[in-house]
């Protein structure tokens, strides 16, 4: 094993250097910031990254020995100390992140996890207003990136889950900034991968830009509520009951680049196949809860019918 000791302060380095930044205005507006690491590897270059900006931030979990004290994923239900972080030391907007540091999670002012998707679409509003779209994202990511890249008259282009099909796309349309709606933000000028430190970089960046705090923004923007659900797979082939789903839904437009996704101008759902496990995916989201749990259970049964 060889280890680079310098990687950290050239990553920053390259960050820091993004033209997409205002760093002096960032430092002078001296943001006060929660962050939780998980105890992985991102507490290092995350506190540097912070203290170069010019941020008073108090942590938690920045050990990297990967003893994890919560289920790892920077998933709202799990960052209920961050959350009271956030409340109990005044600050104005939370960071989490995986343990490998490529997933970044928000927690705003009020002390509430606003959801990972929110991050690729503020990171995103950033770069749209300087340079213009395209923005790369998967077919399971929230309308919110489709809301934002609007403001900004940019287009979202949709790709099958997987962060090398995200990024194989964002080159062929070239495309400046990508991304999932997991947390994941990839910035082409760095390197077509996800990146937790560009995302804090951006979204610092972004409040910048709006003088308002996290709260605020998010409430300039329509709300949606997302659904997951696990399936056991069916023996035979998906093929029936994506005929099934756009009969039902005639009116809905069709992708099929990975399993079925249908979606409307408020809402979608996306059915397919997992890589990893023998399951069924199925994401609804829509402005209500109860829509997208409509759409669950419409898309339930087809799949009932071939178990």
């Amino acid at each position: 094993v060889i280890q680079d000791e310098g990687a950290v302060e050239r990553h920053i380095e390259l960050v820091l250097a993004l033209p997409y930044l205002d760093v002096e205005g960032i430092r002078r507006r001296g943001f006060r910031v929660a962050l939780d690491c998980v105890r992985g590897a991102g507490g290092q270059i995350m506190m540097d990254l912070l203290a170069r900006l010019g941020c008073h931030v108090t942590a938690i979990n920045l050990e990297a020995d990967g003893r994890f004290p919560r289920s790892p994923e920077p998933v709202a239900e799990n960052l209920g100390e961050l959350e009271r972080l956030v409340l109990n030391s005044g600050c104005e907007i939370g960071f989490a992140t995986d343990p490998d540091v490529d997933r970044l999670a928000l927690v705003s002012d009020a002390g509430r996890a606003i959801g990972e998707d929110y991050t690729l679409a503020l990171a995103a509003s950033v770069v749209l207003k300087r340079r213009g779209g395209p923005v790369v994202s998967n077919l399971s990511t929230s309308r919110i990136l489709d809301d934002v890249a609007a403001a900004a008259g940019a287009a979202v282009i949709r790709a099958p889950v997987g962060e090398v099909n995200v990024a194989t796309r964002m080159r062929s349309e070239g495309a400046a900034i990508g991304g999932e709606g997991n947390g994941g933000v990839i910035l082409t000028e760095l390197h077509l991968g996800r990146d937790a430190p560009v995302g804090v970089a951006l979204i610092l960046q972004m409040l910048l830009d709006s003088n308002a705090l996290l709260s605020e923004v998010v409430a300039r923007y329509p709300r949606y509520s997302i659904v997951k659900e696990k399936l056991d797979r069916p023996e035979g082939s998906l093929d029936a009951v994506y005929t099934a789903l756009r009969a039902h839904y005639p009116e809905a437009e069709a992708d099929m680049q990975d399993g079925l996704r249908l979606s409307w101008s408020d809402r979608w759902v996306h059915v397919r196949p997992s890589g990893t496990e023998p399951i069924v995916r199925v994401i609804a989201e829509a402005p209500t809860l109860a829509a997208a749990q409509k759409l669950i259970s419409d898309s339930r049964k087809p799949l009932d019918t071939l178990r």
